[in-house]
């Protein structure tokens, strides 16, 4: 595996539209350049096979994952106080492409595990929309989610190379994207 150009860790709040960024950066820069890594990937398979669960469903936006959510983010927390760059270094298997885009980077043991293997590629991207944004596309306040590590654990102690703002405004979000791309390519 050849080291990555650049490496792209996105973070934000839950339906900020994080996942939707990273897919938008992909294909600005085409699939043959971008890939996008999902930490909890590595995370769901591995509690989906100790757990006897439907690995697949837990990767979308279903109840079912909602279902287990909290109990996922406890495993995940005690895997991550064994070895903080487990989940990293799973995600990461197989990536060819020069730029990496990790789509849910949520704790600061993540940016600092990527930081300390991959140095000056790293770039740190913050996802932001308001709380209105958030509930038109469906969130909901949840106690032990939305107030645990796993959605807070970056609100400080990093200050982020890149802030992107994805309120619903086509325009601006594509120009934002459009500054992220050319930074990108320069270090290609």
């Amino acid at each position: 595996m050849a080291a990555p150009r650049s490496v792209l860790l996105l973070s934000g709040k839950r339906k900020s539209g994080k996942d939707f960024v990273a897919e938008e950066l992909r294909n600005r820069l085409g699939p043959d350049v971008c890939t996008v890594l999902r930490l909890s990937g590595p995370l769901k398979e591995q509690y989906a096979k100790e757990h006897g669960l439907d690995f697949e469903r837990l990767l979308d936006a279903s109840a079912y994952k909602e279902k287990f959510r909290q109990d996922m983010i406890r495993w995940g927390e005690e895997k991550r106080r064994g070895d903080p760059g487990f989940f990293c270094r799973a995600a990461v298997q197989g990536a060819l492409q020069p730029v990496w885009v990790v789509s849910d980077t949520r704790r600061l043991s993540d940016v600092e595990w990527f930081r300390a293997t991959y140095g000056g590629a790293v770039q740190t991207v913050r996802v932001v929309a308001t709380e209105e944004t958030r509930k038109r596309r469906n969130w909901v306040f949840v106690a032990g989610v939305d107030d645990a590590e796993s959605e807070c654990g970056l609100d400080q102690g990093v200050a982020f190379d890149w802030v992107i703002t994805n309120d619903g405004d086509e325009v601006a979000l594509g120009e934002q994207l459009e500054e992220l791309v050319q930074s990108v390519r320069r270090s290609l």
